[in-house]
């Protein structure tokens, strides 16, 4: 059986929602990379270095990375060679393949969630303003109390005008409470509060907003460490997760914020937002392969329910779905 018919069977035992979300939120994207792969292979009578040239530079255009793409470059040309495939429509599905590879090689990963059974869950978001934390922390919100838990968030980040009230209209939204205090208060002092709240309360997941001005890096640093503390000292092992949330649209601008932030806090996972906004969201790859963090989220819309939990098998089917869809029905 082909590659592009495995993939079409493993993601059809999913929900047909979750794969038509992928499907329209990775379109620029498939638009973009697809359309010049399929140029690709049609403008080529045999699998060369000329080709692969073409590859690489179709595959960093995607902003998958160049230090990923030599990498793949290297394996697609072995793969090539020990298949001894010498016809480049062949070649779009080892592509996928080692795509695939590439996001789920290397150190173990967990994309689930360290969820706390019977304790209070506590989530720490980071990341620079403007990449749509709040929204996330909101959706992700929305995503527990669609499943029935009970959470609070705290609005940690004091600083940023309109934060704390755009935080609080995501809480009425959804039904959950927002923790706070007066804008300018110290943010350690409010995750103390809402830390004593969602105890109180009995909560299920405890969700909390930070500061991100990235100009005063040293400071803000500090600042995280500092809540980070206050945090494990009243729940022993928490923060459970530390999710950098990064704007999908920013490239590889978002892959040196990811390097920035991890040298300063323990990144557990990231939530890509904005993926539905992009024609590179081979941004996906480069996070994975280079920072060997997992992508925990992606934001494929606008909508309460667009951010989904990363899948590999339905990002690369959200890539290729035109070559799955064609391989599968000559094949039916």
């Amino acid at each position: 059986m082909s590659f592009f018919k495995k993939l079409k069977e493993k993601i059809t035992m999913q929900t047909d929602s979750v794969t038509q979300k992928f499907k329209d939120g990775l379109s620029k994207t498939r638009n973009s990379f697809s359309e010049r792969v399929n140029d690709l292979v049609s403008r080529y009578r045999q699998v060369d270095e000329e080709f692969f040239e073409e590859l690489e530079e179709i595959l960093i255009s995607a902003d998958v990375g160049v230090a990923t793409v030599l990498d793949l470059i290297d394996d697609l040309k072995s793969e090539v060679k020990r298949r001894n495939i010498k016809d480049p429509q062949d070649v779009q599905a080892v592509i996928s393949e080692k795509l695939i590879d590439i996001y789920e090689s290397g150190e173990e990963q967990i994309d689930e969630l360290n969820m706390q059974q019977n304790d209070v869950t506590v989530i720490l978001f980071v990341g620079v303003n403007g990449v749509g934390k709040t929204t996330t922390i909101g959706k992700i919100a929305h995503k527990f109390k669609q499943e029935g838990k009970k959470v609070v968030m705290a609005a940690g980040d004091t600083f940023r005008a309109g934060a704390i009230e755009q935080l609080e209209v995501w809480g009425e939204r959804v039904g959950v409470d927002v923790i706070k205090q007066s804008a300018g208060s110290d943010p350690a002092a409010v995750m103390y509060d809402a830390v004593q709240s969602a105890k109180a309360r009995k909560a299920d997941v405890l969700l909390c907003d930070t500061a991100g001005r990235l100009q005063n890096k040293v400071n803000l640093m500090k600042e995280l460490e500092k809540v980070k503390r206050v945090i494990e000292r009243e729940i022993p092992g928490a923060p459970h997760e530390v999710l950098l949330v990064l704007d999908a649209t920013t490239g590889q601008n978002a892959l040196s914020q990811a390097k920035t932030f991890s040298e300063a806090t323990n990144v557990t996972g990231i939530v890509l937002t904005k993926l539905d906004g992009t024609a590179k969201g081979g941004i996906v790859l480069a996070i994975r392969n280079e920072l060997k963090l997992p992508v925990k989220f992606v934001g494929l819309g606008e909508k309460v329910d667009d951010l989904q939990p990363f899948d590999t098998e339905q990002y690369i089917y959200g890539l290729f779905a035109n070559a799955v869809e064609e391989e599968t029905e000559k094949e039916a």
